[in-house]
């Protein structure tokens, strides 16, 4: 077996259904998986969104799976980023952050732009 194989494995972009049309398992299917296959830690990166990260919490206490929050950012120019915040300052300025674009775009949207990020 290679080195590589024995190496503790992070999946670093799933997406739940908290994004529509997007992520089809459920959190519990996903953490319940990953504790199978051995994975130590997932990341749960909805579009746009935290909403999500209640029920894969919840999911990573059952499983032991390690829990990385994280959000995908679409930007209006088409632009995607995975952002990871690493304390709670840095979720709450996602959040700030995700308001801004939400009040921008309206009903189920998000409007962000690359100056929006780096404020």
């Amino acid at each position: 077996m290679s080195t590589w194989m024995n190496a503790r494995y992070a999946k670093l972009r799933c997406t739940s259904p908290s994004t529509f049309l997007r992520g089809a398992s459920s959190a519990d299917e996903l953490f319940a998986t990953a504790a199978l296959l051995g994975i130590a830690a997932l990341a749960v990166v909805d579009r746009n969104g935290v909403a999500g990260i209640v029920r894969a919490h919840e999911a990573a206490k059952v499983t032991g799976v390690r829990l990385i929050v994280g959000c995908r950012l679409d930007l209006a120019d088409g632009t995607s980023l995975l952002v990871y915040p690493t304390d709670r300052p840095a979720y709450s300025r996602l959040c700030r952050l995700l308001s801004v674009g939400k009040k921008r775009g309206g009903k189920a949207k998000c409007i962000l732009d690359w100056a929006d990020v780096v404020d």
